[in-house]
């Protein structure tokens, strides 16, 4: 599998105006809760192909004329055309197919269809316990049930993924659409709106200053240049940068849970004396890039009180809260507690900038013969970063709410 890391070097930045028009369009004025609306190319993500419509005429009641009813099925079929899909991710499931196209036609009902797709994987997964245990010989009985575990996890995965797009459509925000390759790496790939308001409004204030800490890391010095100045960018790394940032919003909503907990319930541990001795021993992950991602430089300004002390407005709170922390509660805390989280990291990542070839080279290195060059302003790579830890502080909420209802973290 291939595991997308932290950003590496090489970005050259090149002044340049201001990009003109591109973007989305804004979505028609009642459709309330959707902020794109749906395709009706089979190749998108949420498709109302194949949509049918059922009607049961009353006793009495004369049945309408046919013609009518196959003239309103055609208009069923052909709501949504010519309109965008709200996700990058195509799903693949029948669950991630059904919520997909209810959450696009009628989101008010979305949460009740979660709700009875878990109880009905919760109902079949006992069902399946209760049956008696087949023979050790009975291979056709074994493979019959792998196909169905199998399922069982795609369809709890999508569900996941479900639930982290109804969270961008709820605030309002326009989710990143698939990066298309371009011969020209001059041409602007960030055609999206800048929604870094609504993107930061996500988080707390407390998790929001580490959040422009880790922008400023990944930025630089380039992150004091105008916001108009283009960067030019290898796209496996951009994907990388991404990845990264998923699992650093994954991991600050885990924490940030912890210290706004603590910190009501008036618990919070003093400051400890050496802030830096703790990531000594933290091991790096493939998803994770210790130094760039975690270590956090402490304020200068900071005097060594209490979390919970009385100094005012202190804007580092959680910043002292995550030095604090010791190594293995750390490491903890930054690794991800289901396959289908990790699953979904990488496919959202691939979706957006698609799948890398990877080779082994004759002397053992590795090759990326179909990596590019693209290029982005320093607005649209801020944006990109600001999704990417808005998915992962989503994708949190989503696991846990999914485990609340139906537990696969233990499985």
């Amino acid at each position: 599998m291939w595991a997308w890391g932290g950003v590496g070097d090489g970005v050259v930045v090149l002044p340049h105006p201001p990009a003109i028009g591109g973007g989305f369009r804004p979505p028609a004025a009642d459709f309330k809760l959707l902020t794109v609306a749906v395709s009706s190319d089979s190749r998108h993500l949420f498709s109302l192909k194949g949509c049918s419509s059922l009607f049961w005429p009353k006793p009495g009641v004369q049945v309408e004329n046919p013609r009518v009813r196959r003239f309103r099925l055609k208009a069923l079929e052909s709501y949504g055309e010519n309109q965008d899909p709200i996700a990058p991710l195509k799903l693949e499931s029948p669950t991630g197919q059904h919520l997909s196209q209810i959450l696009q036609t009628h989101p008010h009902l979305f949460p009740a269809a979660i709700d009875q797709q878990l109880r009905q994987l919760q109902s079949d997964e006992n069902l399946l316990k209760e049956k008696t245990s087949p023979a050790p010989q009975d291979v056709l009985y074994r493979r019959i049930a792998e196909v169905k575990n199998k399922e069982r996890h795609r369809a709890v995965e999508e569900i996941i993924y479900c639930l982290v797009v109804q969270k961008f459509v709820e605030k309002g925000i326009v989710m990143i659409p698939a990066i298309s390759p371009s011969p020209d790496p001059s041409v602007l790939v960030d055609s999206w709106p800048n929604q870094a308001r609504k993107l930061e409004a996500v988080h707390s204030q407390d998790a929001l200053e580490m959040i422009e800490s880790h922008i400023a890391l990944v930025l630089g010095e380039r992150s004091v240049g105008p916001l108009n100045s283009v960067a030019q960018i290898s796209k496996i790394k951009l994907g990388k940068l991404y990845a990264a940032s998923i699992m650093y919003g994954y991991f600050l909503k885990r924490v940030d849970e912890r210290f706004q907990l603590e910190r009501t319930m008036k618990t919070l541990p003093p400051q400890p004396g050496d802030r830096r001795t703790i990531f000594d021993n933290l091991k790096a992950s493939p998803l994770w890039d210790v130094e760039s991602l975690i270590q956090i430089p402490a304020d200068e300004d900071d005097d060594g009180d209490e979390f919970g002390g009385s100094g005012g407005a202190d804007s580092s709170r959680l910043r002292s809260y995550v030095m604090y922390l010791d190594a293995e509660t750390l490491q903890r805390y930054a690794t991800m507690r289901s396959k289908a989280a990790i699953s979904l990291i990488e496919k959202q990542t691939q979706a957006l900038f698609g799948r890398p070839d990877i080779r082994l080279a004759d002397d053992g290195s590795i090759e990326l013969p179909n990596d590019e060059v693209v290029s982005i302003t320093f607005s649209g790579l801020t944006t990109l970063v600001l999704e990417a830890v808005a998915f992962g502080s989503f994708l949190w909420d989503a696991e846990s709410f999914v485990e609340s209802r139906y537990h696969f973290l233990s499985t």
